[in-house]
């Protein structure tokens, strides 16, 4: 069975068993598809409504998720954007009488499996390693949360981007930066006004000033490239 790796992080000598901890992802789930139901959505469709019944949980097989919430005047927030193997949609375990209060929204053509809970609990009390992978996850999404709340929290339009962009470099491509510490971010400008909560003509304002000072790169129809060290070093003081 392939699980994905996440690296160790902690200090030398601290959390040791955490060396041996992996996210839960599709490959978790039994090979003969015998859990769950496959369902296809098209670029643009919700998996779920806020009013839907949080009683099911997701894998993405392929595509990308887009989990948001909607304030009263219509803006959206992205929550967390899910890649090919994540699972999604496991708050369902907080009370799957509860309504979503959420989005997902497939942003490309996408194809998920759909478990409902009680199956799926099940199935974590035959499978240590998934039940474990499981825990883990969901301590990470925490942890994720709350570093969204404090980039949230940040007033000043450069540091909440600033700090929005080092969070994401963390997540979703510090393991791949090159010997410069430089990440590349398959990310829209689009896509940080809404994780941001800042309108589109203010980040595309920011990210210019950014750009200028040196911090990230980015051309039209080119992913956005971040300069880690020097963000870190203009935002957090570390070098």
């Amino acid at each position: 069975m392939i699980l994905k790796k996440y690296p160790f992080e902690f200090p030398a000598g601290q959390h040791q068993n955490c060396q041996t901890l992996n996210e839960l992802t599709v490959e978790n789930l039994p090979r003969d598809g015998s859990l769950g139901r496959r369902r296809r959505y098209r670029a643009g469709a919700d998996v779920w409504q806020p009013d839907d019944r949080q009683d099911s949980i997701y894998f993405l097989l392929s595509g990308q998720v887009a989990v948001v919430l909607t304030d009263m005047e219509g803006r959206e927030v992205v929550l967390r954007v899910i890649g090919p193997g994540e699972p999604f949609g496991e708050l369902c375990f907080c009370g799957a009488h509860k309504q979503r209060e959420s989005t997902a929204r497939a942003t490309t053509a996408s194809e998920a499996v759909e478990i409902k809970l009680a199956d799926f609990m099940d199935y974590l009390q035959t499978s240590r390693e998934a039940l474990a992978g499981f825990m883990f996850t969901f301590c990470l999404r925490l942890s994720d949360a709350e570093r969204r709340i404090d980039v949230l929290s940040h007033r000043g339009a450069e540091e909440r981007l600033g700090r929005l962009l080092l969070h994401l470099a963390s997540t979703r491509g510090e393991r791949d930066a090159d010997a410069s510490g430089e990440v590349t971010l398959p990310v829209s400008h689009d896509e940080l006004a809404q994780m941001a909560a800042m309108s589109r003509p203010h980040v595309t304002l920011t990210m210019g000033s950014l750009r200028r000072r040196g911090l990230v790169r980015y051309e039209r129809g080119q992913p956005l490239a971040v300069n880690v060290p020097a963000l870190k070093a203009h935002f957090l003081g570390l070098t």
